[in-house]
This record gives structure tokens, C-alpha cells and sequence, in this order.
């Protein structure tokens, strides 16, 4: 398209961010007939669906989560193909609109799903990678909280030094900061022996007793 530079950049950001006010948390939950963000972790993401709802509701919005990062990762690319970080923008955005949705008075999710997304619009091969590096964290500390927060830091490092391209390793890193603050709460709940361990996915009842979960 025969925009400039800066209109460009920003069609790139409203496209991003407004995709990622896209909440299939929020709407599993109404429909089921509670609010995700009042419930379990009161986070509006994948995680707190698989607490309250289960794995089928989980792998729904974990699906929906990604692909609206991946689609705003390769519709900015389509629109702006001259515009050498014009999918990046959107990725990131579209995590940063999960994390602060406006329609959601800014009470999103923690990104995870959608820095999958973005890696994916990115390339499969290196999603694969970062998916073995994540994979490798959660076994070693068995928090899904720090997989998260990891990776919003290794994925644009991984970047830069592949690519040497440090401003678009720069871009990626914006919603690492969101990331980490965001993941606070989990971070005391950890250090107070309260936060899920990754195990729940196969020992639901006993880590909502340890972690002190309403059922």
C-alpha cells in the first residue's frame, strides 16, 4: 500500500493491538457463565481456562490465542510487504492488545500463547526451537510462569543474533517488560509455595489443594 513510513508503523500497531483484544477466554467464560478475570488466577487467558474449565476449553483459547498473533504477524506482512519489520509490529502488538485489551478495561492474559503466535508468524522452524527451550524450562522449574517470562526475553536474543538485526530484537522485546510485570503476582505466589506447578495438567485436585484454589 502507498502509505509512509510512520502511517504504516502505526496501521501496523492498531491492526496488532485490536486483534488482540480478541478474548476467547472472556467469551468461554460467559458463555459457561463466569467472568474469567473474576475467577481462579483471574487472568483472561489460556491458563486460567484450564483451571476453571479444563483441558477441551484450555486448547480452544490456546488455538485462538496464537493464531491472532500469527494472523496479525502475516496480514502486516501481506499489507506492508516494504516495510522491513511490519509483521514483527503487528505480533508484538497483538500481545500487547491480549495483555491490555481496551474492551476488557485493560485486564488481559500474560502473552504466552501469543509470543507463540508471533514466533510462529515468524518461522515454524523457530518456533519448534523455542518451543524445546520452553519445554526445557518448564521441566527444570516446573512454573509455567517462568517459561513465559523467559521467553519473552530468549526469543527476541535469538533474534538479534541470528539476524543481527537489533532493532528488530529491540521490537520483539517491548512486551517483555508488560510480561514481567504482569507475571508478579505469580512470582509471590512462588515464593509463598502458592503458585500451580506445571504438574497440574496431570495432578489437578492435589495442586489446587497445595496452591490454595477455590474449586
Amino acid at each position: 500500500m502507498n502509505f509512509s513510513v510512520p502511517v504504516q508503523v502505526l496501521i501496523s500497531i492498531v491492526i496488532g493491538y485490536f486483534l488482540g483484544n480478541i478474548s476467547p477466554s472472556y467469551v468461554i467464560g460467559k458463555i459457561k457463565g463466569y467472568d474469567v478475570r473474576e475467577n481462579g488466577s483471574k487472568n483472561a487467558g489460556a491458563s486460567n481456562v484450564l483451571i476453571i474449565s479444563g483441558k477441551p476449553a484450555f486448547f480452544v483459547v490456546a488455538v485462538i490465542d496464537i493464531f491472532k498473533a500469527w494472523f496479525s504477524f502475516w496480514i502486516c506482512t501481506r499489507l506492508f510487504p516494504e516495510l522491513e519489520y511490519a509483521g514483527i509490529i503487528g505480533g508484538v502488538f497483538c500481545v500487547i492488545g491480549h495483555m491490555f485489551p481496551l474492551f476488557l478495561h485493560f485486564r488481559g492474559g500474560k502473552g504466552f500463547a501469543c509470543l507463540a503466535g508471533l514466533c510462529l508468524g515468524y518461522s515454524p522452524r523457530v518456533l519448534l526451537l523455542m518451543f524445546f527451550i520452553a519445554l526445557g524450562i518448564a521441566f527444570i522449574t516446573n512454573y509455567v510462569s517462568i517459561v513465559t517470562s523467559s521467553m519473552s526475553v530468549i526469543f527476541p536474543i535469538y533474534y538479534g543474533v541470528t539476524t543481527s538485526s537489533w532493532l528488530g530484537a529491540a521490537i520483539l522485546a517491548i512486551p517483555a517488560v508488560p510480561i514481567f510485570l504482569k507475571h508478579m503476582e505469580n512470582f509471590r505466589r512462588i515464593k509463598a509455595g502458592q503458585e500451580l506447578h506445571m504438574s497440574y495438567l496431570w495432578k489437578k485436585d492435589k495442586e489446587l489443594e497445595r496452591a490454595g484454589y477455590e474449586r
